[in-house]
Order: structure tokens, then C-alpha cells, then sequence
């Protein structure tokens, strides 16, 4: 019986160990989001504004690692955009966000974790406005930054499914005819966001 009982004894400590060394801290995935309401804001100086107000989809990738027991870090690049007509005028933007985000988390059983987190990056703004009096087109590479909230589950140690809703300041352009200026373009949304990661360790790629 002790024979059997140290036996079980070193089956358990093998797998344990095996387990907390095979943990896997990694993740690259692909992420969507739904805005609500993205809202481009053109403004000219001195003037009226614009609001452009759009309910589409972006998409983007991550890579991220987990730190700690409770923070992860991770790098996302996505991308949103929308064009429209009003009235006389034609308003299309784009946007590549490139943020560094951390997340701070508590699991429950292994596999559900709620996290809250914040990002910090640069986005690639371009936009492109075609009015009675003037066709600007401009772009630039502008501060963003982002809250979420959300919740990640581990379906397996490889595949995590993951849900949230943030919000995201993306930017401004400047706008300028014959070098002077002449007008602002805002972008900032609310969205939902869901997607999905596969786990792997640093060991595994050599």
C-alpha cells in the first residue's frame, strides 16, 4: 500500500509540475469590433462643425503576455473607418490604432477572467473631405488612447474567447489650404469588441 501510495504520490507531482512548466503565457489573436456611434467631428475654424456619426465593424490583431497572476500586457493593431455623404459634402476617414495596453485581472476556476483595462498609442489618421469649396486631404499620426472592460474565457490551454466593450479617443487631423489652417477632424467611439487567442510558451518556438 505505501508502494502504491508514493507511487500516486510521484504520478501527481510529475503532473503538477509538468503542468505549471507547460503553462502557457502567450497569446497572438484576432480581435473585431462593433462601433456604436463612432463619431468623426469636423470642425472648422472659425465656423460650423460636422458630425459624422457611423455604426460599422473594424477588425485587428494582438500579441500579448501575461506578467503576473493578475496583469497582462499586450500590443493591438486594428482598424476602423467609415464614408459618407452629408448634405453637399463627401467624408471618408481611416484609422490604424497601434496600442500598448495592460490588463488587470482576477481568474475564477482556471477559465472565466474579468479584466479592466487601458491602452496608450499612436494611430495613423487619414481623411479625405470633398466639400462645394475645397477637397482636403490630410493625415496624421496622433495620440490614442482607450478604457475596456471585459471578460476572457479559456475554452481549452490553447484557445481563449474573449468579450469587452471600450472606449477609444483615436486622434485629430489637421486640416490646412495653401498651408494655412483651416479645419479639424475628431475621431472617438464606443464599441463592442469579441475575438479570439491561441496560448503558447516562449519555449515552444525554439
Amino acid at each position: 500500500m505505501k508502494k502504491v501510495i508514493c507511487a500516486l504520490s510521484a504520478i501527481v507531482l510529475t503532473t503538477t509540475a509538468n503542468a505549471y512548466d507547460n503553462r502557457r503565457e502567450t497569446y497572438a489573436g484576432i480581435r473585431f469590433h462593433k462601433n456604436e456611434n463612432i463619431t468623426f467631428k469636423f470642425d472648422i475654424d472659425g465656423g460650423s462643425d460636422t458630425t459624422i456619426r457611423d455604426d460599422n465593424f473594424g477588425f485587428g490583431a494582438v500579441v500579448g503576455n501575461r506578467l503576473t497572476d493578475h496583469i497582462t500586457i499586450e500590443v493591438e493593431t486594428a482598424y476602423t473607418g467609415t464614408e459618407q455623404k452629408y448634405t453637399t459634402s463627401n467624408f471618408n476617414y481611416d484609422i490604424w490604432s497601434n496600442m500598448l495596453n495592460v490588463y488587470l485581472f482576477q481568474e475564477f476556476s482556471e477559465a472565466v477572467s474579468p479584466y479592466v483595462g487601458l491602452g496608450i498609442g499612436f494611430a495613423s489618421f487619414w481623411g479625405d473631405i470633398k466639400t462645394p469649396y475645397a477637397h482636403l486631404s490630410d493625415s496624421t499620426f496622433d495620440l490614442s488612447y482607450q478604457i475596456k472592460l471585459g471578460v476572457n474565457f479559456a475554452l481549452n490551454n490553447r484557445i481563449d474567447l474573449n468579450i469587452g466593450v471600450k472606449y477609444q479617443h483615436y486622434g485629430e487631423i489637421n486640416h490646412k489650404i495653401n498651408g494655412n489652417p483651416f479645419a479639424t477632424s475628431t475621431a472617438s467611439a464606443t464599441e463592442f469588441y469579441f475575438g479570439g487567442a491561441y496560448k503558447f510558451s516562449i519555449d515552444e518556438l525554439f
